[in-house]
């Protein structure tokens, strides 16, 4: 269980099922859960079944009443992150369950170490206060019985879960709680995310260390091996993308579109292909974007790099710009003005390959996504 801080979705954009709002909150079904679910009601059923000496289709039913209880732990234990980050004016877009439990999605960060904190922890303490209340009701229950084992089973998963959660690496809630207490000693919120990135990978790779070995002493079924180390190998991932996003926002002030635009190169509609790309070329500027003008010399329109390589050689003197052009109005616009962190969160919310920066009416240049790319992540290599 996590929270993900991510730009608001594209509407195109599908997380899982929609099975509706909780005080609110979008609650999503991925397909994974789905499958895991029926796993789950499966072998525990059969487990139930032989323990308490049941028919199979009770211990069918036992096993499906064990998985709805499991996803309404996991379902409280996001609430908790969702409505304590209400609390502190972050919005909340929804709530997915997943593989390997679930997570929060927020609409940005937490705007203090001390609200970071809160947050990271609300989901760790409801499970632990669902486990407490779990073991009391285990005691008091006769053994035995479904009951008992139904409330034997809920308190060992919710108790895994808040101790599990609780430990200090990113992408888990106690890596985050980490990350909180290295920004406030610090006051570098990308410090505190790459130390709890490093602190994650730590954790996943004892994880991985911890099933072998549990393994190899058999005191883990084999049947959750495979589970065990994709739940390590997701942990090293997650981490991997925390170091990764503290080292990539880490460079946002460098972000300056009047040095990242490309000057364009005007040329009338109706120019034919070649001849707008052969004057670019004795301009000296072969890597100007084409910027279609109207009679007026209004820009209007703005040619497709990709739709223009795609055209044949001996087609090109006969073909207008305008067919290989896409309107101004259908491209996103950054302000000349813009810091990083607004840029980012407009190229966030409006994913593409070219950007207009624009100074009042006027276009100023072609900010390209590679060029952002290649800014902020200098040591990667770029496909082409």
């Amino acid at each position: 269980m996590e929270q993900r801080t991510r730009p608001p979705r594209r509407p195109d954009r599908r997380l899982g099922l929609n099975v509706g709002r909780v005080f609110g909150v979008p609650l999503h079904l991925n397909g994974s859960m789905v499958l895991l679910a029926v796993l789950i009601a499966v072998l525990y059923g059969e487990f139930a079944r032989r323990q308490l000496a049941l028919p199979q289709l009770s211990g069918y039913l036992i096993g499906f009443g064990f998985v709805v209880s499991l996803l309404g732990s996991v379902l409280l234990h996001e609430l908790g992150h969702a409505l304590t980050a209400r609390r502190y004016g972050i919005g909340v877009r929804g709530i997915t369950l997943e593989l390997l439990g679930g997570y929060t999605e927020m609409d940005r960060d937490a705007p203090s170490p001390r609200v970071d904190l809160l947050v990271s922890l609300a989901g760790p303490a409801v499970s632990a206060v669902l486990g407490v209340l779990a073991v009391a009701a285990t005691l008091a229950l006769p053994e035995g019985t479904v009951v008992h084992q139904l409330a034997f089973q809920l308190a060992v998963s919710n108790v895994i879960v808040a101790l599990f959660n609780s430990l200090p690496g990113l992408p888990l809630d106690g890596g985050r709680a980490l990350r909180a207490a290295v920004w406030g000693l610090t006051r570098d919120r990308h410090l505190g995310t790459e130390v709890a990135g490093w602190a994650g990978r730590v954790v996943a790779v004892g994880t991985a260390a911890l099933v072998l070995l549990l393994t190899v002493e058999r005191r883990l079924a084999p049947l959750a091996l495979p589970l065990m180390l994709l739940v390590a190998v997701t942990l090293w991932r997650g981490a991997g993308q925390s170091i990764r996003a503290a080292r990539v926002s880490r460079r946002f002030p460098l972000i300056d579109l009047a040095r990242l635009a490309r000057p364009t190169w005007p040329v009338p509609t109706g120019t034919p292909l070649a001849e707008a790309q052969r004057r670019r070329a004795e301009s000296g500027r072969p890597d100007a974007p084409l910027l279609v003008t109207d009679s007026t010399g209004r820009p209007v329109a703005l040619v497709d790099p990709a739709a223009a390589d795609a055209v044949p050689v001996e087609r090109r003197p006969w073909l207008a710009v305008d067919a290989v052009a896409r309107s101004l109005g259908t491209l996103p616009t950054l302000p000349l003005g813009w810091d990083g962190e607004r840029v980012m969160e407009a190229v966030q919310t409006h994913p593409g390959a070219q950007y207009v920066v624009t100074s009042g009416e006027d276009v100023v240049g072609i900010l390209h996504i590679a060029d952002l790319a290649q800014l902020l992540e200098p040591n990667r290599k770029m496909t082409p």
